[in-house]
């Protein structure tokens, strides 16, 4: 099995069961994201160094271009949830649109997408 695939199971795993103990407890499941997500900060930094050695592997086969187009596919899937409770998330982002400290506390993801976004562009148009 190759690192790629290796991936893949992962992510079928993991969806796998969200999907069933959201569907069949979801109290428990919203139990247990609540445990994970108790500190956000060091979720942060997890999902960051994750997310670095699954870049790397995943370049090894695709290039930046791939995964952009990848994320375009996630990003319009994850609309079709979030659709579901648009009024929800609207609600939220005034909040987050007047908190002063937005720029502070996000510096490290805006600075990544910004690289992200220019690394990519440089490849498109380069």
């Amino acid at each position: 099995m190759t690192t790629i695939e290796i991936f893949a199971l992962i992510v079928v795993i993991v969806a796998a069961i969200k999907m069933i103990f959201a569907l069949t407890s979801p109290k428990s499941w919203l139990n247990f994201t609540g445990k994970v997500w108790k500190f956000p900060t060091l979720m942060m930094w997890a999902s960051l160094i994750l997310a670095a050695i699954v870049l790397y592997y995943i370049l090894q086969t695709l290039t930046i271009i791939d995964i952009f187009a990848v994320m375009l596919f996630i990003a319009l899937l994850s609309a079709t949830t979030m659709a579901v409770y648009a009024r929800d998330f609207l609600s939220i982002i005034p909040k987050i649109v007047k908190d002063k400290k937005f720029l502070k506390k996000a510096w490290l993801p805006i600075l990544i997408w910004l690289v992200l976004i220019i690394w990519a562009a440089k490849e498109l148009f380069v």
